[in-house]
């Protein structure tokens, strides 16, 4: 395998590299989905066509290409071709439907938006300036005869956009560059240890950056191979990674936990898999996990979407990492924990994480059509990323909350996450979420307020909720305020919206522990 020397910028531009192992290593699988197998050659030239089909449609540099359809090598495909146009591609997440839709659509305001089968009845819903181009297998519907005229990209230019979840505000189109994409892919293939002959397993949906990270690009700019399945499925994902010969895989949020509750079987440890990355990975069964399914090792990360690669926490069967801790900070940036006047915090309180680039173009290239949440988002020489942290004497990070979310009340700090951890940990709890209602003494403070859905066939009252925390938990996180509810407002990615609740505030129906004379144990 002839690696490219990614200390030269030009190489690390997307198309370039795809470039590269099509000459260097043209029969070698880029892609492969059951038994479709696309070379790094068929790759880039597949690409090309698809290029050439945007330009002759009109697409120019720096214009913006919407994708809602299902993952598939097609989808990644497309990207490139963008890519090497010169063009913003938009994954648009496919549980969107509606306002929802509509207003993502609206915001990307995209020159063309590629769907297939499965999506384009939904896009009759809502209302497009851009025309829509159903896509079958293999994107025949655009790829052109005209020739491709190849643009000069820069490394540092805009490869893509990719809208937040919006659990805390309006979403917000971040501008990811080249360059934010390759340090990130470096940094998995590094940490992972891939090299040739390796696969990596992709069951993530592609409108998350996380399956593009973790995946795609470290398979990109490896010169090995990415194994793709539209969805993640528990009771066949050990299987899927036999099938595949997959050696390196990721799971997001609960999924290695679905995998870990499986009914153990005979067979478990006997999978490819050499190595993992699995976030959050409870502390308490990463080393039982490993020896369960035969993985040497399970490695974690840090970051969000304006910085996909902020700390990551390295699996050595050798460092032991204390409990909850992220990990280290990447290499090309500074990190600081700051107070609300950019001043560094003590060790062991909370403080911001801001971040600054030691070499160029390692943070977003800001919000799309959003200048005035770029200017908060960057302010006194760093990017604020809104993540409260705090680290201890020996120098380890631990996430304590969103800033959004951390609840000041009494001269005290409180993690919405712990409580909420807590709480979930009630067999009754289905979901919870907690967040802080303005108190009536002083509006500069909060009171606690929770709310939860209980799960099917549970009773629970609210005082047993609360008494359930206060044995379990520091007295000051039992909430003034608790109600029950059928509901709790979600984004389409099934993330919990806070603002609506706290809008909401508190009702008739709001369990008062204050006006109950609930006795906390202290």
């Amino acid at each position: 395998m002839v690696l490219l020397d990614y200390t030269v910028p030009e190489n690390r531009v997307l198309g370039n590299i795809l470039a590269h192992y099509a000459a260097a290593t043209p029969d070698v699988v880029f892609l492969r989905a059951e038994d479709r197998c696309i070379t790094y050659a068929s790759a880039f030239e597949k690409a090309k066509a698809l290029a050439a089909g945007m330009q002759a449609r009109g697409l120019a540099r720096g214009e913006r290409l919407c994708l809602y359809l299902s993952s598939s090598p097609d989808f990644v495909l497309l990207a490139f071709a963008a890519n090497l146009a010169g063009v913003h591609w938009i994954p648009v997440n496919t549980d969107y439907r509606g306002l929802w839709l509509q207003e993502t659509l609206d915001d990307s305001e995209p020159s063309l938006v590629i769907t297939d089968a499965d999506f384009r009845g939904r896009l009759d819903d809502v209302t497009l300036a851009a025309p829509v181009l159903e896509i079958s297998a293999e994107c025949q519907e655009l790829v052109s005869d005209r020739a491709f005229e190849a643009p000069d990209i820069d490394y540092g230019d805009t490869a893509s956009i990719m809208w937040t979840s919006g659990t805390t505000g309006k979403s917000k189109g971040v501008m990811q560059s080249h360059n934010a994409w390759v340090r990130s892919a470096l940094s998995a293939a590094e940490m992972g240890g891939v090299s040739a002959g390796d696969v990596t397993y992709n069951c993530l949906p592609l409108y998350n950056s996380a399956a593009w990270v973790t995946g795609i690009y470290p398979a990109l700019v490896t010169g090995t191979t990415c194994a793709m399945d539209p969805v993640f499925s528990a009771s066949i994902f050990w299987e899927r990674t036999r099938f595949y010969q997959a050696s390196h895989v990721f799971t997001l949020g609960a999924m290695h936990m679905f995998l870990w509750n499986a009914p153990p079987a005979d067979n478990d440890a006997d999978n490819p898999v050499r190595s993992a990355q699995m976030v959050p990975m409870p502390d308490a069964i990463r080393e039982p996990f490993k020896k369960r399914f035969g993985i040497n090792a399970i490695h974690q990360g840090f970051g969000q979407s304006e910085i996909m690669l902020l700390m990551r926490r390295y699996d050595d069967n050798q460092t032991e990492w204390p409990p909850n801790s992220l990990g280290t900070p990447a290499d090309d940036i500074e990190v600081a924990l700051l107070d609300e006047n950019d001043q560094p915090v003590p060790v062991g309180e909370p403080g911001e994480i801001c971040v600054r680039e030691k070499s160029p173009h390692v943070l977003f290239n800001g919000y799309f059509r959003n200048p005035k949440a770029t200017e908060q988002a960057f302010h006194n020489g760093w990017y604020h990323t809104g993540d409260l942290l705090k680290q201890d004497e020996a120098g380890h990070f631990y996430f304590v909350d969103r800033k959004k979310d951390l609840i000041r009340y009494k001269g005290r700090s409180v993690s919405s996450v712990a409580i909420e951890s807590i709480a979930r940990s009630h067999p009754a709890i289905a979901n919870v979420a907690v967040y802080g209602v303005t108190s009536a003494e002083l509006e500069s403070e909060h009171e606690i307020m929770l709310a939860a859905v209980v799960a099917p066939g549970q009773s629970l009252s609210e005082e047993a909720l609360a008494r359930f925390i206060n044995q379990n938990a520091p007295y000051f996180f039992v909430p003034r305020y608790i109600e029950f509810m059928s509901s709790l407002p979600m984004t389409p990615t099934q993330k919990v919206q806070k603002n609506p609740l706290r809008e909401r505030g508190v009702s008739e129906q709001t369990w008062d522990a204050k006006a109950a004379q609930f006795e906390v144990e202290r």
